[in-house]
């Protein structure tokens, strides 16, 4: 416990699935936890269900996919707050086509939620983070390391995770002397970024047997970005039950 103590945290995409798990586990830890999304009112109800817990939380609206509203919510953080310990990415998206089926405005929303809002992010905060010597965590996907090959409709959201590994890995080394910055790779996560909720389609292709729930994931999370990893940087950290070594 209280590996976050002191410590202020902002996550995106915290309204349900695997951000929430990061919001409240990293509340628990004792991090200060800003909650970013859309909907107000889900992200209202993350912040209670903290608050019920003992834990400090608060909810701040964006479009983490709108850059204006990105330099909004710096504004709004910085009317409470005047750095930044821990900056999570994790606002996520997902749509499957074949190529013959990909529509230019599907791939675009997905790049927009996946990797656009990452630099949105972090081109706004990262002056805050360097201020606090903190860390930043990005949150990608198995499906964007080359040695995953499951997936195979998942051509946006592949390259997409690619593209955010690869820029959580140039910020990793252009700001070596002052932040860490590392990439979390999740595989299949019981989450409601899955349309179909249908997951036994997965059964026999994850070595340990199941697929992952999202505390699972905000565990690996925790120790990316607490003290325990001070010399862990520009990692894109597998948390996939073994899924990518098939």
């Amino acid at each position: 416990m209280d590996r976050l103590k002191g410590k202020t945290a902002l996550i995106t995409g915290a309204t349900s699935g695997i951000g929430e798990a990061f919001a409240k586990l990293f509340a628990q830890e004792g991090a200060d936890v800003i909650v970013v999304g859309r909907n107000a009112e889900r992200g209202e109800n993350v912040v209670q269900r903290i608050l019920q817990d003992g834990g400090h939380a608060r909810f701040l609206k964006c479009d983490v996919t709108n850059e204006k509203e990105v330099a909004q919510l710096r504004n709004d953080f910085l009317s409470i707050y005047d750095a930044l310990d821990i900056l999570v990415n994790n606002a996520g998206c997902l749509i499957t086509e074949t190529i013959e089926e990909i529509q230019e405005e599907n791939w675009e929303k997905v790049f927009d939620c996946n990797t656009h809002s990452v630099m949105f992010m972090t081109k706004h905060f990262i002056d805050l983070v360097v201020k606090a010597h903190g860390n930043i965590l990005n949150n990608a996907s198995i499906d964007g390391l080359q040695s995953c090959v499951r997936g195979r409709t998942n051509y946006a959201y592949a390259a997409s995770k690619a593209a955010t590994i690869q820029f959580t890995q140039k910020c990793a080394l252009n700001y070596s002397d002052r932040i860490r910055v590392n990439a979390i790779c999740p595989g299949v996560t019981r989450t409601p970024i899955f349309t179909n909720r249908d997951f036994s389609r997965f059964d026999g292709t994850i070595p340990l047997g199941r697929i992952a729930e999202p505390e699972e994931i905000a565990k690996a999370a925790l120790f990316l970005v607490s003290d325990d990893a001070s010399y862990v940087s520009g990692v894109a950290l597998k948390v996939d039950g073994g899924a990518s070594l098939k």
